[in-house]
């Protein structure tokens, strides 16, 4: 895939382990993390953030968004204080600095060496060498300079473009288009070529039209695949579901991810997950741990399938779900 976007509710699993159970075999809640500092990946941000190949990784660094002028100096002492030490958590910088709070993103209170690391991460300066309980533990990260031709700059961003439809596709022309433009933040020292990037997919990638036009990778039959007879219970970041444009074009209504809505406002649920049966998204479920033992609840966006197939596949895919968090 190149990235598996991160998420850090948990309900039942976090959304990269809910994404990965479904791609590779006998995967378990939580192994993504326990084995992050053997596996050739990085954390990262591509078009959201989580975990990256370091393939993709090495397309996007050196990042040149430069950290704000106030805060060089101390991003500089801080560098020097990461360097000395090969590893520091964020509390051992925070306690040799104390450089006080800063508003973070959510809105909430961060200490401001955790947000100046954050910031140095971003730029490649830092590297997350593994978490403890949660918590990164950053490493310095080296880049050389490069000196990229006009050639070699378009051909790197067509490889962003390319891994974005990878994962995505098949798109409809707006969402090719918004995943494109959301590669600013993967490269922003290239935000400008993105436009140009944008107009040599379209010539690239595959085309067709139903409906709406759709796009995907070159090698990529829509037509060929068949549908099996499964149930899969998906993240609410899965690659079938962040789309919300086309999720709502392929099966006709509207999927929404609740756990920032007001109680009494939401209609599916705090966390519900997308049910895949055969080919279709028809509903959805709310999945959690009680005492030990698994509570499903599910909703139907039309009416409940009456096969008994598919209630036998529905509890193979608790099944599943019980067998990755860890519950047989």
């Amino acid at each position: 895939m190149g990235f598996v976007q991160a998420d850090p509710i948990r309900a039942p699993a976090r959304a990269q382990d809910l994404i990965l159970r479904h791609r590779v075999n006998h995967y378990r809640a939580g192994e993504l993390e326990r084995r992050y500092a053997v596996l050739d990946v990085e954390e990262d941000f591509f078009v959201n953030y989580g975990y990256v190949s370091r393939a993709l990784y090495s397309l996007m660094h050196p990042r040149s968004e430069t950290i704000r002028s106030h805060d060089r100096k101390r991003a500089q002492l801080l560098l020097n204080f990461v360097r000395e030490r090969g590893s520091v958590h964020p509390r051992e910088v925070d306690e040799y600095f104390a450089h006080g709070k800063v508003t973070n993103y959510w809105g909430g209170s961060s200490n401001a060496t955790t947000h100046l690391m954050d910031a140095m991460h971003y730029r490649g300066l830092l590297r997350v060498l593994r978490r403890e309980k949660g918590i990164r533990i950053y490493a310095p990260r080296e880049h050389a300079p490069e000196r990229l031709s006009a050639a070699e700059r378009r051909a790197r961003v067509d490889a962003l473009v390319d891994a974005v439809v990878r994962i995505y596709a098949p798109l409809p022309l707006s969402s090719l288009t918004y995943y494109v433009r959301r590669l600013q933040w993967a490269v922003p020292q290239w935000k400008k070529d993105l436009t140009d990037a944008l107009a040599r997919s379209r010539k690239r990638l595959a085309h067709a039209r139903f409906g709406v036009d759709w796009y995907l990778p070159a090698d990529e039959n829509p037509l060929r695949h068949s549908a099996p007879e499964v149930v899969r219970l998906l993240a609410p970041f899965d690659p079938l579901v962040h789309d919300r444009k086309r999720f709502q074009l392929l099966w006709d209504w509207e999927y929404r991810f609740e756990a920032y809505t007001p109680v009494a406002k939401r209609k599916l649920g705090y966390y519900a997950m997308p049910l895949l049966w055969r080919d279709r998204v028809i509903g959805w479920a709310n999945v959690a741990v009680k005492n030990g033992a698994l509570a499903c609840d599910i909703g139907y966006a039309g009416s409940r399938p009456g096969e008994r197939v598919f209630r036998r596949e529905l509890e193979g895919e608790l099944d599943r779900i019980r067998s990755f968090l860890g519950l047989e």
